[in-house]
C-alpha cells in the first residue's frame, strides 16, 4: 500500500524571515491524519532568509537531522558545537537529555534551504550528542548513499533508533532501487527534480515532484527513477 502527500497539502506558513512547510504536524499546524509515519515525527522544509534564523531554544528526546539543499545554516549548542552545514553535509544532533541550540542563516545577502527532520529515538533520557559528516554529490550520484542508520553502518552517521536514511541525487532518466526486509516501512521525500517510484508487488507507480512525500508498507522492492530533469530524494527505510 502507498500513500502520497502532496507538497501543496502540507502545513505552510511564510513568518516573512521564514518560509516554512510541514508534511507532519508541528507547531501550530495540525492534522490528525498526518501526526508522522512509524519513527519519523517530524519533517520540515525551512527557506531562511539572510542574516535570519532560529535563536536559542531546547529540544528533549528527539533525534534531529538537517540537510541543506542550498545555502549556509550556522549552528551552535549547549555541547560546545559550533559548526556551519553547507550543502552535501548531514548535521545529526541527539537532544538526549536536554540540548539548547540556535540555528541561523550567517549569510547577509543568500537564502539558506533546508530539510529539517525529527526521529523518535529508541529511548528516552539518554546524553545528548552531536554528529556532522559529509556526503559530496559524487558519493550519492545514481545510488543510494546511507548517511545515517543505527549501527553507523558504511560510514554513515549512527542516531538511536531503527532507521537507515538514504540520500540520492539522480541524474536525468536513472534509476535506484532498495529491498526492503518483511516488516519494514519506506517514506520517500523528494528535494528537487520528479521521481517515478513503483514496487514489485503490482502497486501502480506513483509520480511525484518536488516536495512531495509517499509512504508504502506492505511492499518489497522499491524501483526509484528520475524524470527528465533529474532529481534529489532522501529515503528512510522504518522498522
Amino acid at each position: 500500500m502507498m500513500q502520497i502527500r502532496r507538497s501543496a497539502e502540507r502545513g505552510h506558513f511564510d513568518h516573512g524571515w521564514l518560509d516554512t512547510r510541514h508534511t507532519f504536524s508541528f507547531g501550530d499546524y495540525h492534522d490528525p491524519r498526518f501526526m508522522g509515519f512509524r519513527a519519523l515525527r517530524v519533517l520540515n522544509e525551512d527557506r531562511v532568509r539572510p542574516g535570519q534564523g532560529f535563536g536559542t531554544h531546547g529540544h528533549r528526546d528527539m533525534e534531529i537531522v538537517s540537510y541543506v539543499l542550498e545555502g549556509a545554516l550556522a549552528h551552535e549548542d549547549s555541547m560546545g558545537n559550533g559548526s556551519v552545514i553547507v550543502p552535501g553535509d548531514v548535521q545529526y544532533m541527539s537532544a538526549g537529555t536536554g540540548v539548547r541550540h540556535s540555528e541561523f542563516n550567517g549569510s547577509a545577502t543568500e537564502p539558506v534551504h533546508f530539510v529539517q527532520i525529527w526521529i523518535m529515538p529508541e529511548a528516552e533520557r539518554l546524553p545528548p550528542r552531536y554528529d556532522q559528516k559529509r556526503f559530496d554529490e559524487a558519493q550519492k550520484k545514481d545510488r543510494l548513499r546511507l548517511v545515517a542508520s543505527r549501527a553507523g553502518a558504511d560510514g554513515s552517521i549512527a542516531i538511536r533508533q531503527d532507521v537507515n536514511l538514504y540520500a540520492s541525487a539522480l541524474t536525468p532518466r536513472a534509476s535506484v532501487s532498495l529491498e526492503l526486509p518483511a516488516g519494514r516501512h519506506l517514506w520517500t521525500q523528494v528535494l528537487r527534480g520528479g521521481v517515478e517510484v513503483s514496487a514489485s508487488q503490482g502497486t501502480n507507480g506513483a509520480a511525484l515532484e518536488a516536495g512531495d512525500g509517499l509512504a508504502a508498507s506492505d511492499e518489497r522492492r522499491f524501483e526509484l527513477s528520475a524524470g527528465n530533469y533529474g532529481a534529489e530524494l532522501l529515503v528512510f527505510d522504518l522498522a
